[in-house]
């Protein structure tokens, strides 16, 4: 990223820079990035990069989302450069010429306000080099490389150790302000008797270094903390949801989690004065109407955290009425709901609102062609997926194995044959469970006798997997079971039974649905082909029977079958997730 030209000395460009609050002035970027203007916003931090460690950062930060939702080679080059860029300045003792004149200046100042004001520009310097560690850790991870994720690792270490610091450094200098304000309190409503002299003892160049931090004003303090909250938090969350089989490998690199006090950390960033109290709501509603439900995090029930994302689209409504985000995850919840045909004009109006930012529009079309899906409307939803095929940088090969699917179920089979074909040649990422599971599945439906119930029962299959089959209408869900019970093919006997079994449980018709999962863990015939379909069954089987405390002992142990028997199945990790879910949900309703 280019840096602006720096206006000359005692011209009145520098005068009004010098007059710039730069904690607000990163703020209003950020929420003109949300409200539409990505390129109002980099202008801004691109004018400003060089006032302080926090508009480079600013700047730094705009370069890494360009560059993660492009997945260009030259963008996340360029964020690349810019993070370390930033992390340098902060790094340094000396940001900024001005800073020291500034320093010269105003030595008359009592020591009292220096120091605090040096120790409010350490700490936020420091979270921001956290900050930059994070985003070059997310940078090597998208190589997916081993040495990449090695590095990646270290990294993320480094940063969760700097934000622990200085969380736990704001939080003591919060506690002393609030404890001193108590005290200052307390003495003013007593009758004055000391010597005047104490006063002036009291502020000598001995006292305690707490002391000394007086000037630094609660609001600073409130902002300093939100700063640090937002990456705590997401580091708490994200370490929270790491499959069990990982923590070990995790906890050596010393990283907790804590997902209660990563929802704290981030709900106290959201409604700070911060620049990245916009980022932590979206944080806060990526993961109550994305994370939650996909991954069962409190039991089966979708409709958890729905609420509280409704509470934060609602405070947030006026302050980002035409934002492409926030009416995108307004989408997210109506369709958690089942409100498939609001959710539909939600994510219309957020794709028309990101017209000039590709990778928005194409998470809307994401969003769309799901609850195309879900409405069992196979051409639009091949429509959706055609379109992301070609455009999208993320996963073609998953993209093309959607609207093969989507196309055959539509009857176009011949035409879903050559869009199968794409899928192997698209297939790039071997270590990606998606696209080799696409692979597989395109491979399979290649074959001549492909027919539309095969195709619709792939799109169950996909709906199955992605948790959707709740959002789904009963005469939807009717309609899929009417299609299934009409497919002979053998090998899909097991897949077959497990999708029944799924969405007679969504019907809440339990009995059925024992009787299905029955059938499906005990297939042989297709475990070649539907590898996940046995571990994946005795999870199912082991949640409805966790639901009854007369067979709830007899939950707990399928889902330990379905833990500790198979392994090497497709998205095993996912499983792994859910079934840790599963117990935990269990362990708190037992406890008093």
């Amino acid at each position: 990223m280019a840096d602006p030209t720096e206006p000359a000395p005692g011209s009145s460009e520098e005068e009004k820079t010098e007059r710039i609050n730069d904690a607000e002035l990163a703020l209003k970027g950020i929420n003109m990035l949300l409200n539409n203007g990505f390129k109002e916003s980099d202008e801004l931090f691109r004018t400003y990069r060089n006032h302080s460690p926090l508009m480079s950062f600013g700047a730094s930060f705009v370069s890494f989302l360009n560059a993660v939702m492009t997945f260009e080679e030259e963008k996340m080059q360029m964020a690349f450069e810019d993070l370390k860029s930033t992390e340098r300045l902060c790094e340094s003792e000396n940001a900024s010429v001005i800073e020291t004149i500034k320093n010269k200046i105003k030595r008359s100042r009592v020591d009292s306000q220096r120091s605090g004001m040096a120790a409010v520009d350490r700490l936020q310097r420091q979270i921001i080099i956290a900050d930059c560690q994070v985003y070059l850790a997310v940078l090597s991870f998208i190589k997916q490389e081993l040495s990449a994720y090695i590095k990646g690792g270290w990294i993320l270490r480094k940063a969760w150790k700097m934000y622990n610091k200085c969380y736990n450094d704001i939080t003591h200098l919060n506690e002393g302000n609030r404890r001193r304000a108590s005290e200052q309190q307390a003495a003013c409503s007593l009758p004055s008797t000391s010597d005047p002299s104490d006063s002036s003892r009291s502020s000598s160049p001995g006292t305690s270094q707490s002391q000394r931090l007086d000037s630094i004003g609660p609001e600073v303090l409130d902002r300093l903390k939100g700063s640090v909250s937002f990456g705590y938090g997401l580091f708490h969350l994200c370490i929270s949801m790491v499959p069990p089989h990982l923590l070990k490998i995790v906890n050596l690199l010393g990283f907790p989690g804590d997902r209660h006090q990563g929802l704290s950390a981030l709900t106290y960033a959201s409604e700070s004065k911060d620049m990245k109290a916009p980022l932590a709501t979206l944080a806060l509603l990526w993961y109550h109407t994305v994370v939650q439900p996909f991954f069962a995090l409190d039991g089966s029930d979708t409709q958890a955290g729905l609420m509280e994302a409704k509470w934060i689209l609602k405070q947030r409504e006026a302050a980002y009425p035409n934002s492409s985000l926030f009416i995108f995850f307004k989408g997210r919840v109506q369709r958690l709901e089942c409100q498939i045909h609001s959710a539909l004009t939600s994510f219309n109006e957020a794709l028309d609102l990101a017209s000039d930012q590709r990778e928005i529009q194409h998470v809307c079309l994401y969003e769309i062609g799901w609850c195309s899906m879900i409405e069992l409307n196979y051409a639009e939803a091949y429509r959706a997926f055609e379109r992301l095929k070609a455009e999208s940088r993320w996963s073609q090969c998953y993209y093309a194995y959607l609207t093969g699917v989507c196309q055959g179920a539509t009857g176009d089979l011949e035409g879903a044959v050559a869009t199968f074909k794409d899928v192997e040649r698209l297939f790039k990422r071997k270590n990606n469970q998606i696209e080799v599971f696409s692979l597989k599945r395109a491979e399979k439906l290649r074959s001549p006798g492909l027919s539309k119930e095969l195709c619709i029962l792939s799109v169950i299959e996909i709906l199955y997997l992605w948790k959707a089959l709740p959002n789904c209408s009963s005469a939807k869900l009717q309609t899929m079971t009417h299609v299934l019970q009409g497919i002979e093919d053998a090998s899909c006997t097991g897949l077959k039974n497990l999708l029944l079994g799924a969405i007679s449980k969504c019907l809440l018709n339990t009995k059925d649905a024992v009787q299905y999962f029955h059938l499906a863990a005990r297939d042989e015939v297709g475990r070649q082909c539907n590898s996940y379909v046995q571990p994946y069954s005795c999870y199912e089987l082991g949640c409805v029977l966790l639901n009854s405390s007369e067979t709830s002992a007899k939950g707990q142990m399928l889902l330990l079958q379905a833990k500790e028997d198979y392994a090497g199945y497709d998205f095993e990790n996912r499983l792994h997730v859910r079934i840790h879910s599963a117990f935990a949900c269990k362990e708190g309703a037992t406890q008093p």
